[in-house]
């Protein structure tokens, strides 16, 4: 659940987006999202499997998720453990026995210790796809795994404005998972204040957050409704069940910064192929302002617009995180990427996302995706720039500018 972040201007975009917002039924032409034959990196494994080309490991549970994970090219390094109850699996999620999750740029694996494996692959054209394995017979052949239907109520309702994505939650949870209360509904990105972050979750490292609300555990009160209990990792569940006994808070401020990326792209693909579909091929003139908005809106959080700050002593993150995380950056000639990291004032040293080199921007339709770079290289040029963008100094500008000019793949030629 989320809370929305009470900055003026964001709240203009929303609320110009929800005036004039197009009506997106996934499920019906011309989307047919459950007809689509998917094309993601699980898909693409699930073939490589029934046709032998990859094997996994059946030993155990942890063997069996190491290789999901290593076949996925998803980082150990990446994990998250949260233990409000959430998830196809919320009946066995709880401070006793956590979830761990993992990601890379397009996929998404869950783990509970004595359930299941599921996953989210972010398909190019709809958006998430959702499968499940089945429970695990140590030492036998892998469990079966089918895509499921069953996660639209959550994944596909008001946080995701009605299309499937992605969804993040901060509530204090009881012993038995369930929440007691809600600290962010309905909202998901890097805007969102790290003080209304992490309930439900366990968070380590050096973060330096004076109050956060990670590693606490709700309990009724008689007197004062319900009061809070810290809980550290491994305090109440056993955490050698999972691959590791830690929850960095760098991945889990990259993980933010993904969802955002991911639900407001397909969000407006969502909305684009309906557009395109009402005027045949074209985009009516009456749709223009829509597409507008839907690009002013990717670009400023492309450009990270209304970031969240991070403490006054910033933060550390995880040495192996960070190693898998840039292995695949894609440096200019002169050094610079968009995965470099500063995790003093803000994530990233180049505020320009570098989820811009996923299938999920390089497919999202020409016609929308030309408008977000006029709007973002307004807020990058030297003279006259949108005053929006006014938190990226000049030279930081001239970087983005060059490193998206020499790696990224279809930009305009008129590009600068």
């Amino acid at each position: 659940m989320m809370v929305r972040l009470v900055t003026f201007s964001l709240f203009c975009v929303a609320a110009s987006v929800l005036a004039l917002e197009t009506q997106v039924a996934f499920r019906e032409a011309p989307h047919k999202y459950l007809e689509h034959q998917p094309d993601d990196r699980f898909s693409r494994l699930q073939k490589q499997i029934e046709k032998g080309e990859v094997k996994l490991d059946t030993t155990d549970d942890k063997t069996f998720l190491t290789s999901i994970l290593k076949a996925l090219d998803i980082p150990i390094s990446s994990q998250l453990l949260v233990f409000s109850a959430s998830s196809l699996q919320s009946e066995i999620i709880n401070p006793r026995n956590p979830r761990a999750l993992y990601f890379n740029e397009d996929t998404y694996v869950g783990f509970v210790p004595g359930g299941k494996v599921e996953i989210i692959a972010m398909d190019p054209e709809m958006g998430a796809m959702f499968y499940i394995f089945e429970k695990l017979r140590p030492g036998g052949s892998p469990p079966p795994m089918m895509r499921s239907d069953k996660c639209f109520n959550c994944h596909a309702g008001n946080a995701t404005r009605r299309v499937p994505g992605l969804i993040a939650e901060s509530l204090l949870p009881m012993l038995s998972g369930a929440s007691l209360e809600t600290y962010r509904r309905d909202e998901q990105g890097h805007q969102i204040p790290l003080e209304k972050r992490f309930g439900g979750w366990h968070l380590t490292g050096q973060h330096h957050l004076k109050d956060s609300l990670a590693n606490m555990m709700g309990r009724t009160s008689a007197s004062r409704g319900f009061e809070k209990t810290r809980i550290e990792p491994g305090q109440m569940s056993d955490l050698s069940l999972h691959l590791l006994s830690t929850s960095d808070i760098l991945p889990h401020l990259v993980h933010e910064h993904q969802l955002g990326f991911e639900n407001r792209i397909f969000h407006a693909a969502y909305v684009m192929r309906q557009l395109l579909a009402d005027g045949r091929g074209s985009l009516p003139m009456k749709a223009k302002p829509e597409m507008e908005e839907l690009a002013e809106e990717l670009a400023r959080y492309i450009l990270f617009v209304d970031e969240a700050k991070l403490p006054q002593q910033g933060i550390e993150g995880d040495a192996d995180f960070i190693r898998e995380f840039q292995r695949n950056k894609k440096p200019v000639s002169a050094g610079p990427s968009l995965k470099d990291l500063d995790l003093k004032n803000r994530i990233f040293k180049y505020r320009c996302s570098y989820m811009l080199y996923t299938d999920s921007w390089q497919k999202l339709p020409s016609i929308l995706r030309e408008r977000v770079y006029f709007k973002m290289a307004e807020g990058l040029r030297d003279q006259n720039p949108n005053p929006a963008y006014a938190h990226l100094p000049p030279e930081e500008k001239r970087a983005i500018r060059l490193i998206l000019k020499e790696t990224l793949p279809g930009l305009p030629s008129w590009w600068r």
